[in-house]
């Protein structure tokens, strides 16, 4: 090879195209949705009952996956690394499944971050205390970073992430926390964005809208069930010039703007007349013409029908309307699984490709395959489904029993006794 393409072979000459600024990530064009400000944006939409109910939803399908080890190799040093590795899942302080929580966060905000902190194992008298005594480093927990605290993203000059600087709501103090002690979760991995992409991001503008709507329709509902208040004055009052006249003005003017219709609702006016027996002083409210030519409810239905849309849940509409099929919901109901199921992927892949390694580096074992943490599936399998296709298998010869490992996970698909679990 010609020396001078031998000098740039192990050089990175291109970069990812991430648009930052320092350690400030700037793709994003709204700026609601830009730093800082987008971790309150969408802290406050998860109070919209909509996308509270998905991401609760999204949280608890992936909660109640089985999570669990596979050997590396089949041999008795890969058995026992399997062991070692689920044993360090289930004695931490912080639970698997919290954990696991925690780490759903990134749903929501788009990233999760989470710092590796060990434990020598020496038996549960000592501190941190563990359910083994066998001398080895296990995890401690694996908390989060909290998405809000996180003021920087430290970079090489080549892009790669070095670590995070958080400030600490608690002491205000910034620590700088090196990549190797963390773990990043992301939903995507778009130009190396440490930041990923939130899932409710899409979602932001149909719940801005419907956000503005449902207040204007609440003050709508108050002014017509209260009407519109007007107070008549005398033409000295409407038009002052005496310090007075204008008080009286401004305190005619706070009357009808801050008028309340409640259990202690009263108002006391002047009684005066003019000349020719007219009020001079009057308190009316004009009521409403009835109904709006808009359908608020359509308006915002449409608004949440295009939140599920952007979450891929617009299945849980189908019932809200007249139209939808069964076998439509079953269709959309399973893209949204499938995408779930990407999810847990991505949180799977992460531990296996860094904390499974250090774990075991730490720990001085040389292994050729490591162990790697498995996901279950978040859908249980359809009984019929499954059975119709054993019964087509059958049916066209192929052998199937005397099958243990099959007998069991049929079994096991029906929680019946002599399944794997």
């Amino acid at each position: 090879m010609p020396e001078q393409e031998n000098s740039v072979l192990f050089l990175e000459l291109g970069s990812t195209g991430l648009n930052r600024w320092g350690a400030t990530i700037q793709e994003e064009l709204l700026p609601d949705l830009s730093g800082p400000r987008a971790m309150k944006v969408f802290k406050e939409m998860m109070n919209d009952p909509i996308i509270g109910a998905l991401i609760f939803a999204i949280k608890m399908l992936c909660r109640q996956v089985e999570w669990r080890v596979q050997p590396g190799e089949n041999t008795p040093e890969g058995r026992k690394a399997a062991e070692f590795l689920e044993s360090c899942m289930y004695d931490m302080s912080i639970s698997w499944a919290d954990t696991i929580s925690e780490i759903l966060s990134m749903v929501v905000y788009g990233f999760s971050v989470h710092e590796i902190v060990y434990k020598r194992r020496l038996g549960p008298d000592n501190d941190p205390p563990s359910a083994f005594d066998d001398g080895l480093i296990g995890w401690r927990k694996l908390p989060i970073r909290a998405q809000e605290t996180i003021v920087e993203w430290v970079f090489d000059k080549e892009g790669g992430l070095q670590g995070i600087k958080q400030l600490s709501p608690s002491s205000y103090k910034t620590v700088f926390i090196p990549i190797e002690k963390l773990l990043l979760f992301r939903t995507e991995a778009t130009k190396g964005n440490p930041m990923g992409r939130s899932l409710i991001k899409s979602a932001y503008r149909p719940w801005y809208f419907k956000k503005q709507i449902e207040v204007l329709e609440a003050i709508g509902i108050e002014r017509d069930l209260a009407g519109l208040p007007i107070v008549w004055v005398p033409p000295n009052i409407a038009s002052p010039k005496t310090d007075e006249e204008r008080s009286a003005l401004q305190k005619f003017k706070e009357l009808v703007t801050k008028v309340k219709r409640d259990q202690q609702e009263g108002i006391v006016m002047p009684l005066v007349y003019d000349e020719k027996g007219n009020k001079l002083y009057d308190f009316t409210l004009l009521t409403s013409g009835g109904r709006r030519q808009f359908d608020i409810n359509a308006v915002i239905n449409r608004y949440n029908m295009q939140i599920t849309q952007s979450i891929l849940a617009d299945f849980i509409m189908l019932g809200a309307t007249a139209t939808g099929t069964y076998a439509l919901s079953k269709t959309k109901a399973e893209i949204f699984l499938t995408a779930l199921n990407t999810i847990l992927d991505s949180i799977e892949a992460t531990f296996n490709n860094y904390a499974v390694p250090r774990l075991f580096k730490v720990n001085g074992w040389n292994l050729k395959y490591y162990p790697e943490i498995r996901h279950g599936d978040i859908a249980k399998a359809d009984l019929e489904e499954v059975a119709t296709y054993i019964l087509r298998l059958a049916q066209a010869g192929f052998p199937l029993f005397p099958n243990p490992e099959l007998e069991s996970y049929l079994l096991e698909l029906a929680n019946l006794p002599g399944g794997n679990t």
